[in-house]
């Protein structure tokens, strides 16, 4: 054996046992309550740990804990280079959540054109990023509208300062995103429009719907060297900006969101068309600060019981009690509430809207008549009785949508199918959850007249 051969094992051998005793990370919790995170001076070209404890930062280019060598990922990484990950390059005092909330909130006035509420929910909603693993839910910010009405720059300016955003827009399939997500665990920043095929949005909507709480992750097939699959779970869990065109068909999706109508806001004067150089340093000083933020406040992040609201939907509470929990001013809590709860106000009256309230409220007029198992029939005739004939529908498809929208229970008897009996306890819930009091009086006082009828079932129609 020659010498050079010899010493090319011993090179692999040696580089194997680093290998074994090395770990590239982007951040790690300690047990014994360090925090590190990965930083990137894209100026040097390099990248390196800033390592938090005991009040006391250090950066280090690695950093060993029993026995494994904690190393971040290389600068040469075009995820990097391409800025399709930002990272902070140092992390930088700040004087207080309350001034740093207010420099977070300056910075997107300047770039960005949104009601002042949704700003305020938006710098509210970074500082979040940046310790969301604190919490068990997160909801997602989304900005809603046409094109040309600023949701790319909204995205591309809030999205900057959040926690390790990661600009997946740019990617031609799917899978990456999984990947990234899964490593990298930062914020992604998602526009829909540049998703154009319908098994793309299937898969977007996987991450969506598992990734607002920890421990769903997503399972994929994945090929292996032995020419057969695996499947991987890839954790999703993380903060999530999303610009769409239209709303999601998926209510329980939908209610996740925080949600900005771009098509109402119009440009202001002062807003520059074009983003400036130093817009990105700015986002850097922020993120900067932003870190040091982390460093104090990580593991200080819990649920504040006292911000639930059981006036409003579970899933409402579900996404704002976290966002609530990290803020220190009482006057924005007061107001997020308040938004909350007009919120909650609507999706009531969007359901109003739609047949399965119609359908709810015609079965639940023939119960508080009397009618102590309602036939099918009935229940058309009560639905149509303010309708064209254009517009009634059969019994047949009353069974049907008895049965698929509202999930209760049909049975067959002499005098034709009627609503089972069993459904008593759910009717009771859907009463409260639609709103619908005894003798068709509505909760909220909201009277549907007739050709608002006409209009929400004609509307409703393309949807089924």
């Amino acid at each position: 054996m020659s010498i050079d051969k010899t010493f090319e094992e011993i090179k692999t051998k040696v580089k194997k046992d680093e290998d074994d005793k090395s770990k590239t990370i982007t951040s790690e919790i300690l047990n014994d309550g360090t925090i590190i995170e990965m930083i990137f001076d894209s100026q040097k070209n390099e990248t390196s740990l800033a390592i938090y404890k005991d009040n006391e930062v250090k950066c280090r280019k690695s950093f060993e804990v029993d026995g494994v060598i904690l190393k971040p990922h290389s600068a040469g990484k075009d995820l990097l280079k391409n800025k399709v990950i930002l990272f902070p390059s140092e992390p930088k005092k700040y004087k207080s959540q309350k001034s740093l909330i207010h420099e977070i909130q300056e910075f997107i006035h300047r770039y960005l054109s949104v009601s002042l509420f949704f700003e305020k929910i938006a710098s509210y909603y970074v500082l979040f990023s940046w310790v969301y693993d604190d919490f068990n839910e997160i909801p997602y910010l989304r900005g809603l509208g046409d094109y040309g009405t600023g949701k790319s720059r909204f995205l591309q300016v809030v999205g900057s300062i959040c926690y390790r955003p990661i600009f997946a827009s740019g990617a031609t399939t799917i899978s990456p995103i999984f990947r990234i997500l899964n490593d990298f665990r930062g914020t992604l920043i998602l526009d829909e429009a540049d998703f154009k095929f319908s098994d793309t949005t299937a898969e977007i909507i996987k991450i969506l719907n598992n990734g607002f709480m920890k421990g769903m992750p997503v399972l994929r097939s994945e090929g292996n060297n032995k020419k057969s699959f695996d499947v991987k779970a890839y954790n999703v869990f993380s903060p999530k900006m999303i610009a769409s065109r239209m709303l999601y068909k998926d209510t329980a999706l939908e209610s996740r969101m925080i949600t900005e109508d771009m098509n109402l806001n119009f440009p202001r004067k002062d807003v520059p068309y074009n983003i400036p150089d130093s817009f990105w340093d700015e986002a850097l000083e922020i993120r900067n600060k932003l870190l040091m933020f982390r460093f104090r406040n990580k593991g200080k992040g819990k649920i504040k019981p006292e911000l639930e609201n059981r006036e409003i939907e579970p899933r409402l509470n579900q996404i704002a009690i976290p966002l609530m929990s990290i803020i220190e001013d009482r006057e924005i809590i007061k107001e997020i509430q308040q938004h909350i709860k007009e919120y909650n106000e609507k999706i009531k009256t969007d359901r109003t809207l739609g047949y399965s309230y119609q359908i709810l409220d015609a079965i639940c007029e023939l119960l508080d008549d009397g009618y102590f198992r309602p036939t099918i029939h009935q229940v058309a005739e009560k639905f149509n009785k303010d309708l064209s004939i254009s517009e009634a529908i059969t019994s047949k498809k009353m069974g049907y949508l008895i049965r698929k929208t509202l999930d209760l229970k049909t049975e067959r008897t002499r005098d034709g199918y009627v609503v089972s009996e069993s459904n008593k306890g759910k009717i009771e819930i859907l009463r409260k959850r639609y709103g619908i009091r005894k003798n068709g009086e509505d909760v909220n006082d909201v009277n549907i007249k007739s050709e608002e009828k006409q209009t929400a079932v004609s509307t409703e129609r393309l949807f089924i």
